[in-house]
């Protein structure tokens, strides 16, 4: 039988993602983003048992921006989402892409035996999967 090779998410994610405490304000966030030209940005746990959160530039828009908010005033705990969807960094890109569109999400934090590792984009996983000839009619 041939064993088709796929593409896993960790050949795709951004590696060590930046992390931020929640009580980062918005403006500081947005200097992070700004310097190291990244679109959003993970809210580490407060502890063991919390989940991580995520901010993205959108959340800042329409939670600050559109809402008049300060964002010197606003911490970004206030505006992150949480929790946030994870997928294992060997999964298939394509079943990382169905979950992540069956919930309209742009992005997931990738772990590794329960450890954040990195960050992936649909639209990353979306420019290889059509790329690599992975969109064939009836493949499961």
């Amino acid at each position: 039988m041939n064993e088709k090779s796929y593409t896993r998410v960790r050949e795709l994610m951004r590696p060590s993602p930046r992390v931020i405490d929640g009580l980062a304000t918005v403006e500081e966030a947005v200097a992070i983003m700004r310097a190291e030209n990244v679109g959003s940005l993970v809210i580490d746990r407060r502890h063991e048992g919390d989940e991580y959160g995520l901010v993205v530039l959108a959340d800042i828009a329409s939670k600050v921006i559109a809402e008049n908010r300060s964002p010197a005033r606003t911490n970004v705990y206030e505006i992150m989402s949480k929790p946030v969807l994870n997928v294992d960094a060997d999964m298939d890109i394509k079943y990382a892409i169905r979950l992540l569109s069956r919930f309209e999400l742009s992005r997931a934090l990738v772990t590794e035996q329960g450890r954040l590792v990195g960050i992936v984009t649909v639209r990353e996983m979306v420019f290889r999967f059509v790329t690599e000839g992975g969109g064939e009619a009836g493949s499961a």
